[in-house]
């Protein structure tokens, strides 16, 4: 029988990883929001499967729930880092985290009532309740501690391995399940005591999981996300986007619109799409921050080295922005050595950060032929506070962009005045 379980074990892994990286690789179509959610909604049932739930395996007894569903989750929250940032990761954690004190405090809440059993033997169990909450709340703040540790690790282990992708994952899972092992043990232990020999079978269970996930990444990344997702002949959405046209003209428009040189939207595309992205988000109550950033003495490079290598440094100032900003952003090449990004959802603070992180990846990262520095002159503005529309808006930031450059170029220029000059 052990050796049953072990099978379903390896099944309901491949299962799941199957159906949140299929998720997470369609979110630009599907939206983060769907990935986000199915990440989230396991979290009740391994808490309870982690407390209650145990089968025999070759090497112990374990539970599904902490080491499939959980050690799946993790895994998840280090290749949406990945495919994301940062930022991005902190949202479900967070929300994991105040719903599950909310659980809590509804439990609390509803003890104050004087239950009828309508049902003879079903009477609620208040005692069930408050012990999975409180397991809930203090296994999600070991998540974020996970999450936080397992991508700090991640990038600490890129400075001695920076293109052993696959070996820094597998790592990563090791140690922050090993962590999270004895954290989570140590209040099942407490709540339900759990005995210590659990302890060991379920570090294994977890171990053997990691290795279920990362054999899959490996193919996922080799064979999926390195070269897209063959697509069927004629499949069942070709014949609807056949019969609507809605796939074709999406098609056409994704391609429509592109600058040749760098492969970001061009300025005819921000003109048409950007005025209507600042209207979205302000009908939302939400602001729209618009970011202009120039290269600094760029004329210098083309004179000095050609137009070729100065198209180089184009490319990769392009590159790096795409890079760091979100997936809802976007980034047009307004002319020349000019870009311009639109960041809905994002305060004039918060735009502030960004530039900052823009100048200082670039100033870093991107090099003349001769080795030395590129850096960026960056306006930054907001709407609604600098305007409600887009040339407004637009008009703002560049001259934003002109201070900036007034005062010494490689610097971002807000509201408030130049924010930092190197």
């Amino acid at each position: 029988m052990a050796i049953v379980n072990l099978g379903l074990i390896v099944v309901e892994a491949v299962g799941y990883f199957s159906l949140m990286v299929s998720l997470l690789h369609f979110r630009h179509r599907l939206g983060l929001g769907v990935f986000m959610t199915a990440l989230g909604v396991m979290h009740f049932m391994e808490t309870y499967l982690a407390a209650v739930f145990y089968v025999s395996l070759p090497f112990g007894v374990a539970s599904p729930g902490s080491s499939v569903f959980f050690a799946g989750k993790l895994m998840m929250i280090l290749m949406l880092y990945l495919e994301e940032d940062a930022s991005t990761v902190r949202q479900p954690i967070y929300g994991l985290f105040l719903g599950n004190l909310l659980t809590v405090a509804i439990a609390w809440v509803l003890q104050l009532h004087d239950t009828v059993e309508i049902s003879p033997g079903n009477a609620a169990d208040f005692s069930f309740l408050k012990e999975i909450g409180w397991l809930m709340v203090w296994g999600t703040a070991l998540l974020y501690l996970d999450a936080l540790g397992i991508i700090l690790l991640y990038e600490r282990l890129g400075h001695w391995m920076k293109r052993k992708v696959i070996l820094r994952f597998v790592l990563c899972g090791f140690a922050l399940l090993t962590f999270d092992q004895i954290g989570f043990f140590g209040a099942l232990h407490y709540f339900l005591d759990v005995p210590l020999a659990a302890f060991w079978d379920g570090w294994r269970a977890k171990m053997f999981a990691v290795c279920i996930y990362t054999a899959l990444f490996a193919i996922y990344r080799l064979c999926i996300h390195r070269n897209g997702v063959p697509a069927a002949a004629r499949s069942l959405s070709d014949l609807f986007g056949d019969l609507t046209f809605r796939e074709r003209y999406n098609d056409l428009l994704e391609r429509t619109g592109r600058d040749i040189l760098t492969g970001v939207y061009d300025r005819s595309r921000m003109e048409f799409e950007a005025p209507v992205m600042m209207r979205e988000a302000l009908r939302q109550g939400q602001f729209t921050t618009v970011i202009i950033i120039d290269a600094d003495h760029f004329k210098d490079v083309n004179d000095n080295f050609g137009h070729l290598q100065g198209d180089e440094v184009l490319k990769s100032i392009a590159a790096r922005l795409v890079t760091i900003l979100r997936s809802a952003d976007r980034v047009f090449r307004f002319g020349g050595e000019e870009f311009v990004a639109i960041c809905p959802g994002t305060d004039h603070e918060e735009g502030l950060l960004v530039a900052e992180r823009l100048r200082w990846t670039i100033e870093t990262s991107v090099r003349t032929p001769d080795a030395r520095p590129v850096t960026v002159s960056i306006g930054v503005a907001t709407a609604d506070e600098d305007g409600v529309s887009f040339m407004t808006v637009l008009s703002t930031a560049d001259d934003r962009l002109y201070r900036a450059k007034k005062n010494g170029r490689n610097c971002v220029f807000g509201r408030t005045g130049l924010v930092k000059v190197s």
